[in-house]
């Protein structure tokens, strides 16, 4: 990318891996200022950003992506010189419930954001996920050029997003970058999610449920690897071009519940297994050589060594959780912004 970058515009910012990203181009980048715009929708919570409420070169705005006039002020206001979009309705179980949100959020929402950033042009950075490729077989690894075969209604919307996202590359000249990235893990993840539900349910003696024979296999990857991936698409990646995130530490679903087991110190009789659910993939696995080799990009977070910081920071942060789990967590953004308004 040739043009400085001093602002730059986050979208879903609130959530797991917004608020992890947002984290680091602070820490990263100390001349930079964040425009951290987030819905506040289930997953969005502002509790997760409280430590940077005070912090000058980030400013949360609740909002939604597909409004145009506030993207367009937003924009223009604070001179935003480059958009990374991780706005998305994102839970597979909840899209199969209620696909209509996912198109909303994740097709109409991001085509708004485009429309925007070609306006304004400035860089556009797509955030998507590995899943647009569908299921693996039991050997082999997605790449950048692997089909784009989605198995549920979120993962359809996001490819449907990324094609919307290049097609204004090759149609209008927009600056546009898409990364794709394997399962990620650490602090701030939404408690319905693999890991932090089992940690959560572990906790409290609950049983912990396994989706069918839980020999699904994922690519688990820090949530701090992934922010890394994205800052280096933003400055490196080539406009126009696909990047994969990964870290090669392919799993079935069951060693992982057993393995938190383990560092809870709880026994596998909590271990309860349930129907698995309708077009569950059965094995993903990422080719990430494209970015190590383009970006100079690579995993830092050992896998065993991540895993057991995020179970300390569940130990440690039951509050979080616990207030998430009941959904008091919602009260936060009225509490603390409702009088300003």
């Amino acid at each position: 990318m040739s043009r400085p970058i001093r602002c730059v515009l986050v979208t879903g910012g609130a959530g797991f891996i917004g608020g992890n990203l947002v984290r680091l181009l602070l820490r990263e980048r100390p001349d930079w200022t964040i425009i951290n715009l987030d819905k506040l929708t289930y997953a969005g919570n502002l509790e997760s950003l409280v430590d940077l409420k005070d912090n000058p070169r980030h400013q949360f705005v609740r909002g939604d992506i597909a409004n145009a006039e506030l993207v367009e002020h937003l924009i223009s206001t604070h001179k935003v010189d480059a958009i990374l979009n991780l706005a998305a309705e994102s839970h597979v179980d909840r899209s199969i419930l209620g696909p209509g949100i996912f198109v909303e959020t994740n097709v109409a929402g991001t085509q708004v954001l485009l429309d925007e950033a070609r306006r304004a042009n400035v860089r556009f950075v797509q955030v998507s996920t590995d899943e647009v490729y569908g299921s693996l077989g039991p050997t082999g690894k997605f790449t950048e050029l692997s089909p784009l075969e989605p198995s549920s209604p979120y993962s359809a919307s996001k490819t449907a997003a990324d094609l919307i996202a290049l097609s204004y590359r090759r149609t209008f000249g927009l600056d546009v970058v898409v990364t794709r990235c394997s399962n990620n893990y650490g602090p701030y993840q939404f408690p319905e999610k693999l890991i932090p539900l089992m940690i959560a349910n572990a906790l409290e003696s609950k049983k912990l449920p396994v989706y069918g024979d839980g020999q699904q296999i994922r690519d688990w990857i820090h949530v701090d690897d992934h922010a890394r991936g994205i800052l280096a698409a933003l400055e490196k990646g080539k406009s126009g071009e696909v990047y994969n995130f990964g870290s090669e530490n392919e799993h079935p679903n069951l060693f992982i519940v057993r393995e938190l087991l383990k560092l809870l110190s709880r026994g596998d009789d909590l271990i309860e297994y349930v129907k698995d659910r309708p077009g569950h993939d059965r094995r993903y696995a990422i080719d990430a050589s494209k970015a190590r080799r383009e970006l100079e990009w690579a995993p830092q977070v050992p896998f065993a060594q991540g895993l057991s910081r995020t179970v300390d920071w569940y130990r440690e942060n039951r509050g979080w959780w616990e207030r998430v789990r009941s959904g008091v967590y919602r009260n936060y953004y009225a509490q603390n912004y409702g009088a300003r308004g």
